[in-house]
């Protein structure tokens, strides 16, 4: 099933390292980031899960929750844990969904059989508090996901959210936006503050303040 930006996340209830999970109801309203990765006691993925571990305080900051899936059964994730831990410096504080019988990777698309074999390829999902899909990515086994690049996302989603603004090439927090085409120049100047015309249709402005 494929899934849209826009659409409502699927939801379900699956067993994870933190107990039994009802997706919906474990989220909560918050911003969610649902990431798969290939299998447990392999060197990308126990990477990935440490760096994720690691970015806690930053998640936190934006009201965002990690949680990650792979169709190993409990008992490996729950063994492998330690590694990560041990690899990262950082422990393991989100939950990790067990999907031996491939539910969820299923509702999500995250099987990929031109990738080679049966288990998940390394797919992302920024989920808003309205259970709303904001983001896909899906990269190959082999390359490692930039997580700098997930957080950088979030901060951009929320600040477009709150603001009629939009984020040019390469924007990082802090860095001037792009005024929507919806707003006109006038009306941008007295919403915001430094705006630049470069063309009618490309306006730059500092980021809002919150």
């Amino acid at each position: 099933m494929a899934i849209r930006l826009g659409d409502v996340a699927p939801d379900f209830t699956a067993e994870t390292t933190e107990g039994t999970v009802s997706f919906h109801d474990w989220k909560d309203g918050s911003w969610t980031v649902l990431f798969s990765h290939p299998a447990d006691f392999t060197p990308v993925c126990t990477t990935e899960l440490g760096r994720t571990a690691a970015l806690k305080e930053e998640f936190d900051k934006r009201g965002v929750k990690a949680i990650a899936v792979s169709v190993d059964p409990l008992e490996s994730h729950e063994g492998w844990v330690g590694d990560i831990a041990d690899v990262s410096g950082v422990p393991v504080n989100f939950p990790i969904i067990a999907d031996p019988d491939r539910t969820v990777s299923n509702l999500y698309d995250m099987l990929h059989p031109g990738e080679g074999d049966t288990s998940t390829v390394r797919s992302v999902f920024i989920i808003d508090p309205a259970n709303k899909v904001r983001l896909t990515l899906t990269y190959p086994k082999s390359v490692g996901r930039n997580f700098d690049e997930i957080v950088r996302v979030v901060d951009a989603l929320q600040l477009t959210d709150r603001a009629t603004v939009a984020t040019p090439a390469d924007w990082q927090p802090g860095d001037r936006v792009v005024v929507a085409p919806t707003v006109s120049t006038a009306d941008a100047q007295e919403r915001f503050s430094d705006v630049v015309e470069v063309k009618p249709y490309l306006r730059f402005a500092a980021e809002p303040v919150a």
